[in-house]
């Protein structure tokens, strides 16, 4: 029985290292470039080993001279596998230092080259140019950067907007690309309308499909401002026929005149701007720039910190608002509360939420070092203590010392 169980185990661990060898020589076979020419190395290795070992067991229990023969053997065995295998020895031992120089055998993933299209187009020939890309596209139909290539060549090249929009449409229809690229297909592809059709309505639908396909997302956020401020047709028609300027004469000696009071146009007034920003945020509630100046109106006209506040806590509120802004509202806010309030623990709870927010972010630091400074911050707004000075003699630095 116990014969039986070693004869099992033996012959699986044959098999085994008959399979290792078997994968080591597969993978060697695919990573040479020449694989017939391995094959036959392998082949005469056998051969000239097979040879000594049959020397070697024929030779045992003879005289003593068949001693001599045996280490002969293993000289010329040792000498043949020697001039085969030495190339592929020395370039497995120079190996780390050719790779770094070279990059080794290691494979490079393939990947779209498209110098050879912006050759051509850099040239003028833009069908060629076209065709090239598409070449490339064929190999990597869901290449980004192709797609964008062919519609900014149809675009800005070929002033081709049906093209254009045919290669970002294509691009629309896959699987697998980012919101990031998606944005950026369609923010072009609206400002290819705009250049190309002077068409701001399709500029506009192509800008709200981004707050279709990616509803909760920042990207949308930048589309809702780009929506909120709209390109009509007679802005576009202003800009490719520009009209001549009547400047109104003025006065020749403005330097030698005292009085400047009417020479400053007139201020804008503050009532008039308020009614204004919230008449365009009832149309467009996601303009972050109104919305802002609304409340910088209702700091700077009405003293109202509580109207301001609510006006930034909104814009801080809304989802999916670029880190950046968030931390320009609440460092905003804060001005407010200290300028406007003089209120150091309100300030500083403002200044709190930015670190607790961006806990490992350089806003956070800088909020740390404005609540360390608050104090300092507050001074000019504490109203300085009347000194009361008593009644002196004046001239009593001239009197005479006794």
């Amino acid at each position: 029985m116990k014969i039986t169980v070693t004869v099992i185990l033996g012959l699986f661990g044959l098999i085994g290292f008959i399979a290792f060898v078997g994968w080591i020589m597969w993978r060697c076979l695919q990573k040479s470039d020449d694989p017939g020419r391995l094959i036959a190395k392998w082949v005469i290795s056998a051969v000239l080993i097979g040879i000594c070992v049959s020397v070697c067991l024929g030779s045992r229990g003879l005289d003593w001279g068949a001693a001599f023969i045996m280490p002969i053997a293993v000289a010329v065995c040792g000498v043949g596998l020697g001039v085969i295998w030495a190339p592929n020895i020395a370039t497995l031992l120079a190996s780390p230092l050719t790779s770094a120089i070279d990059g080794g055998s290691q494979e490079i993933d393939p990947r779209p080259f498209y110098s050879i299209a912006e050759a051509k187009r850099k040239r003028g020939h833009y069908m060629e140019a076209i065709a090239e890309v598409r070449r490339q596209l064929e190999r990597f139909p869901e290449d980004f950067t192709g797609w964008m290539m062919l519609a900014d060549i149809h675009a800005e090249n070929l002033n081709d907007l049906a093209g254009a929009s045919g290669a970002v449409e294509t691009l629309l229809a896959q699987e697998g690309h980012s919101p990031k690229n998606i944005a950026y297909a369609l923010n072009r592809l609206a400002d290819w309308h705009l250049k190309l059709a002077q068409d701001p309505d399709s500029a506009r639908r192509a800008l709200e499909r981004i707050t279709e396909i990616l509803p909760a997302s920042e990207e949308a956020q930048v589309a809702f401002q780009r929506i909120s401020h709209p390109v009509t047709r007679e802005d576009l028609i202003e800009k490719h026929q520009r009209t001549p300027i009547h400047l109104p004469h003025h006065d020749e000696n403005i330097g030698l005149r005292h009085d400047f009071t009417e020479l400053k146009p007139p201020p804008e007034d503050p009532a008039k701007l308020a009614a204004e920003y919230v008449k365009h945020l009832e149309q467009y509630p996601h303009d972050n720039e109104a919305r802002e100046k609304l409340a910088l109106v209702y700091v700077g006209h009405y003293q109202r910190l509580d109207l301001a506040a609510d006006q930034l806590e909104q814009l801080i509120a809304a989802p999916h608002q670029p880190s950046k802004q968030v931390v320009h509202w609440l460092n905003l806010l804060a001005d407010l509360q200290i300028k406007l309030g003089g209120d150091a623990a309100l300030a500083r709870q403002t200044f709190q939420r930015i670190i607790d927010t961006f806990p490992k972010s350089a806003a956070a630091e800088n909020a740390r070092n404005r609540i360390a400074y608050l104090n300092l911050q507050l001074k000019p707004q504490q109203k300085s203590q009347v000194v009361k000075l008593g009644s002196y003699e004046q001239n009593i630095g001239l009197k005479d010392r006794k």
